[in-house]
């Protein structure tokens, strides 16, 4: 892999939240890095709240690409925990803390603790386009 492909974290409170695992695949093929909770204790979600979870770590890109944050399925299934802004979009600029806006789809309460496995980040290769204003495009058959 070209160095300029590496995605690198930074811990933002290394004293407090050593015990949180870092973004990271959790088999050989799988497509997304599990991101988790660094919460400091037991998170309630009601139905139909919308929460902004800390993950406890910033990342820097590489240009030319975006972090997409999308829902784990089993929490969606069990739970009903989804992201509101499915999927999220960090770009390759961006340095602050990485947080997941969980929302509770479910009809019950339903609780996050610490470390807990809350959402997953698919790294992708982004095409910016030059932009043209026109007065006609091309016909299609549709």
């Amino acid at each position: 892999m070209p160095k300029s492909a590496r995605l690198y974290f930074k811990r933002l409170h290394p004293e407090r939240d050593a015990d949180i695992p870092l973004p990271c695949y959790m088999t050989p093929q799988a497509a997304g890095m599990d991101i988790r909770a660094a919460i400091g204790g037991d998170l309630v979600i009601e139905p139909k709240e919308i929460v902004l979870v800390p993950t406890g770590f910033s990342m820097a890109l590489p240009p030319g690409y975006e972090a997409q944050i999308r829902p784990r399925s089993g929490l969606a299934i069990r739970n009903g925990i989804g992201i509101i802004n499915s999927p999220g979009t960090v770009d390759a600029d961006y340095r602050g803390e990485v947080m997941i806006a969980l929302i509770n789809f479910g009809r019950e309460n339903v609780t996050i603790r610490r470390g807990d496995r809350i959402a997953q980040m698919v790294i992708q290769k982004v095409c910016r386009l030059s932009v043209e204003v026109t007065d006609a495009l091309d016909e299609t058959e549709r």
